[in-house]
């Protein structure tokens, strides 16, 4: 029997979610979402039987098994908490939380529960990273020395006064938003424990209208814009290995770049997508490579994969139900999601104390 989803928000994403889930043997079976008569229109327009206004009454009512959760960061531990212990599996669209406190929390309840908790880490599922990952456990990349991860945009602010410019509602900008670099970095690395931190945010842009991303999210003039544009960090591991990242919003950079490059002992590598318009899937290219030595020449190889506009949005999405159902090893663990909050919170601490953090 298939497993039984509902979903909590009805924006954009669901198209992804309901794409995946179905991909990966799962149904849709409700749609919820506070916003009058919004889970009705997204029932309508992806046929899902049962739309609810209310969390309590899906959860209640709908006969589901799992849930998926598309909403805004604030609410993303709370939601899940309260699934888990009405006894359903949860899939959370990322970040997986405000801070790291609030993701050990989601552990322990999953623990109690015995639910399992997944996180939308959707760039683990492009292709690129799929056939990157299968040499790096093959060991021909050898140990992974150093990384550099890298979500850059140049004219990339989600409007302004929105929930997305809003500590309080979001975590943070850029840094917290477009982490999936860093996460994919550390997860070619093999997920190695930090030890030490040190970052830098800028506020340089983050009212400047001119720097707004081009997907039409509303400003709200009476809203809160305090977060940063850009973040710059540098993270060492017990184990050695070290990893410098950059994300932005808003930065003088030539154009939007999503990378991971890394330096092994056996080979380096690079995953690297580039838009043609800053944030506009349509027009991008994305690159999979190997650099190696063979015969005391440099050799790099291009690594050829299918063709992925989704970002892996999809195929991660399936993985959660072929998790569930046992039919695959999930993508991701709580306990790297972990690790990737407590070096997100460690880079917002030294920012805002100019002194490197110790984890």
């Amino acid at each position: 029997m298939a497993t039984k989803i509902g979903v909590i928000g009805a924006g954009g994403m669901l198209q992804y979610h309901a794409a995946g889930f179905k991909q990966g043997g799962g149904e849709i079976v409700a749609v919820a979402d506070v916003a009058p008569g919004a889970a009705a229109a997204a029932a309508e327009k992806y046929d899902i039987a049962q739309s609810f206004e209310s969390v309590e009454e899906m959860l209640e009512n709908s006969g589901c098994d799992a849930v998926s959760i598309i909403v805004p960061n604030k609410f993303h531990a709370p939601l899940a908490i309260q699934c888990m212990q009405a006894g359903k599996h949860v899939f959370c669209e990322k970040p997986p939380a405000l801070t790291a406190e609030e993701v050990e929390e989601m552990i322990g309840v999953s623990q109690a529960t015995g639910k399992r908790l997944m996180f939308n880490f959707n760039n683990r599922a492009r292709p690129e990273s799929r056939e990157m990952m299968k040499f790096i456990s093959a060991g021909d990349a050898g140990t992974i020395n150093s990384a550099q991860a890298k979500w850059i945009r140049r004219t990339g602010i989600p409007g302004f006064g929105g929930w997305f410019t809003t500590k309080a509602l979001s975590g943070g900008g850029p840094l917290i938003d477009l982490l999936h670099m860093v996460d994919l970095a550390m997860y070619f690395m093999g997920y190695p424990e930090p030890a030490h931190v040190m970052g830098q945010t800028f506020d340089t842009f983050i009212t400047d209208k001119g720097f707004k991303g081009p997907w039409g999210i509303p400003d709200r003039e009476d809203g809160v814009t305090d977060v940063e544009a850009a973040a710059h960090g540098f993270v060492s591991f017990k184990t050695g290995q070290v990893l410098s990242l950059q994300v932005s919003w808003a930065e003088m950079i030539k154009r939007e770049e999503v990378s991971v490059v890394f330096q092994g002992t056996q080979a380096g590598g690079k995953v690297e997508r580039l838009f043609g318009t800053d944030g506009l899937d349509e027009t991008a290219i994305d690159t999979c490579e190997l650099y190696v030595q063979e015969d005391g020449k440099s050799v790099d190889r291009t690594v050829v994969v299918e063709e992925c506009e989704d970002m892996g949005r999809i195929n991660s999405a399936a993985n959660f139900v072929e998790a569930i159902d046992g039919k695959a090893e999930p993508l991701n663990t709580p306990d790297q999601a972990l690790s990737l909050m407590k070096v997100i919170d460690a880079i917002y601490h030294s920012a805002q104390s100019g002194q490197p953090v110790s984890l």
